[in-house]
């Protein structure tokens, strides 16, 4: 397969009987955005299909992108800016010195580093630390003493790591691991990086959750596979690693974070078991979960333009609430414009501040613009952590009630934030 281009087997076992889960039409990258000020043009829009494989169960993309185009220099996302992903980086580092014996001397490796966040706690522990981060977020990195290479993960990455800085003891790819094209590659130089005796470990969007909560918001170019356990660990065991302790952790809707060796020196944890155990148990080894899954998201794409429709029919302002990745999504496939939403706000000091939702010429400004105006109404978009959102924007001083999107669109009065179960 090429770097890019439509997908026609499955990217794990390489079988040509995928079907298709649910096809949200052409989608723009989720991350490239028009600055205010400039005028529309040309866009690359791309087809955005899941496909389920039926010989090893990877749930996966139909087409991959290029990867210039969907990770350009100037990515705007950071992952230092989110609290929960911030408290889970360093629940990971509490966990990894808890069950791996660590040497002062080790070397942790973090793919898709980003900002540094996570290699922050490895490096205030004491232990060596290094990055790879193709965007400009690495620059950051650096700012804060996270020693950092700016480039894509390849052979010659590797190369490089191994002969400037040694073999690392652990390499972590996380939130990552599913974005990256030519998987056994990938694997491959993982493989070669980490030696026999090092720990691969990754975090990826789970997709139990994913069914479940109903999250089509997060089937976008940059995630390219949907793992479930069953499948990860078939990639996985093809390149000799095996797993041995899993766990599901809250972030970006439900994740499942994956430890794997080539040794044998680390006990197998009876948390795999239990996992596979309950995948088989609601179907995630057969197809047959995918026509409920799909009559689920479109009932619910119709529900929620229904629900935001009548809103404007009575003359609401409606405004969103933070503009994920996953924001970029849920307004193409619903087909929202700068009609029904007038404007995404975001916090300050944010890299989509004064630009356009992919797409669609709905503005991203500061989130001040809401404790002034006041809109009756706010969608929220990054409706996984709705409560907290809720409690943080009443607390701000927003008077007006929260839309939830996502599974079942509904809307959460003010007065109610706060009370039991919200």
């Amino acid at each position: 397969m090429s770097n890019y281009g439509p997908i026609g087997s499955c990217q794990v076992c390489g079988s040509t009987d995928l079907r298709s889960v649910l096809f949200l039409g052409y989608l723009p990258p989720v991350n490239t955005m028009r600055p205010f000020g400039t005028l529309p043009d040309q866009e690359a829009w791309f087809p955005a299909e899941m496909l389920y494989c039926a010989r090893c169960h990877l749930v996966q993309l139909g087409y991959a992108a290029d990867p210039h185009v969907l990770f350009p220099p100037e990515y705007p996302y950071t992952s230092g800016t989110t609290r929960i992903l911030r408290e889970n980086f360093a629940d990971l580092y509490r966990e990894v010195i808890e069950r791996i014996d660590l040497s002062a001397d080790d070397l942790i490796v973090d793919l898709g580093s980003n900002d540094g966040t996570l290699l922050s706690n490895f490096a205030e522990g004491g232990y060596n630390v290094l990055g790879i981060e193709p965007s400009l977020t690495a620059k950051l990195a650096e700012e804060r003493g996270i020693p950092t290479l700016m480039t894509f993960f390849d052979k010659l990455t590797v190369e490089q790591v191994r002969r400037e800085y040694g073999e690392p003891k652990v390499i972590t790819a996380t939130n990552v691991f599913a974005h990256i094209n030519n998987v056994h590659e990938v694997v491959d130089n993982i493989e070669e990086l980490v030696g026999e005796q090092g720990i691969f470990i990754s975090e990826s969007h789970y997709l139990r959750d994913l069914i479940e909560t109903l999250q089509y918001d997060t089937i976008y170019h940059e995630h390219l596979r949907y793992y479930s356990l069953t499948s990860l660990k078939s990639l996985l065991e093809r390149h000799g690693f095996r797993i041995f302790y899993v766990r599901r952790i809250p972030t970006h809707g439900g994740s499942i974070r994956v430890y794997a060796s080539k040794t044998e020196a680390y006990p197998i944890d009876n948390s795999i078991e239990q996992i596979l155990q309950e995948e088989a148990a609601v179907g995630l080894i057969s197809d047959a979960w995918i026509p409920r899954f799909r009559e689920r998201v479109v009932r619910s794409k119709l529900d929620l333009y229904e629900l935001l429709a009548r809103l404007k029919r009575e003359g609401a302002r409606i405004y969103g609430i933070g503009a994920p990745s996953r924001a970029s999504t849920l307004i193409n496939y619903v087909g929202l414009d700068d009609t029904l939403l007038e404007c995404v706000l975001e916090v300050k000091g944010s890299k989509k501040l004064n630009k356009f939702i992919p797409g669609r010429n709905i503005p991203v400004v500061v989130e001040s613009k809401l404790f002034v105006d006041q809109p009756p109404y706010v969608l929220l978009l990054s409706w996984h952590i709705s409560s907290e959102l809720c409690r943080n924007l009443k607390r701000g001083g927003y008077q007006g009630d929260f839309i939830v999107p996502l599974p079942t669109p509904h809307v959460i009065r003010n007065e109610e934030v706060g009370l039991a179960g919200q």
